[in-house]
């Protein structure tokens, strides 16, 4: 008689520490979660908006400002945007700002931060320029799914001032925090 409540308050707490284990996350979720902060951003959780500071002439600096604001749960970015600049027959990468270093980002559900595009203005119709019609960026943690923009800022230079195959003159900054 004595050996049931024994055996039963056993099967107990096997079945209570089994199932505080688990905590509901496989496979991809499990890679990109951090505990403490949350899984990885994603592109579908987040609304997008563009604002820009075009460039007016060849050789002026613009800036592309990307604010993203979170419509998921909470998650973390880790890292740069990737930005790639694509033009009719190629496309070229977008490295981060010189000497920027990435910083850890918790967004909560209606959190905002924002990331900036700086290139400076090709001349139009030069073989030393690149006439870019889209931006793509994708997110750390989430390399396959893609957000694009529109460009409609002008042509961008190219780094080395070659006719052919140069970087653009384009770099990205890290994720800002926008306000509290």
């Amino acid at each position: 008689m004595r050996t049931l409540p024994l055996t039963l308050a056993a099967a107990l707490a096997a079945t209570l520490l089994l199932t505080a284990c688990d905590d509901g996350k496989t496979g991809d979720d499990a890679k990109n979660a951090d505990p403490a902060n949350g899984s990885a951003c994603a592109i579908g959780d987040l609304g997008v908006e563009v604002g820009a500071g075009a460039a007016p002439a060849a050789g002026d600096t613009g800036n592309v400002t990307v604010t993203l604001t979170n419509q998921g749960a909470q998650c973390t970015l880790k890292g740069f945007p990737s930005v790639d600049l694509a033009a009719e027959d190629s496309t070229t990468s977008v490295s981060p700002e010189e000497g920027a270093k990435a910083q850890p980002l918790t967004l909560g559900k209606g959190g905002t931060t924002s990331f900036t595009i700086t290139y400076v203005r090709g001349e139009t119709g030069s073989a030393k320029s690149l006439a870019v019609r889209k931006a793509s960026f994708t997110l750390p943690g989430a390399p396959e799914d893609a957000h694009d923009l529109t460009w409609s800022y002008g042509e961008v230079a190219r780094r080395d001032g070659s006719d052919s195959g140069g970087a653009a003159e384009a770099s990205v900054s890290g994720f800002e925090s926008s306000g509290d």
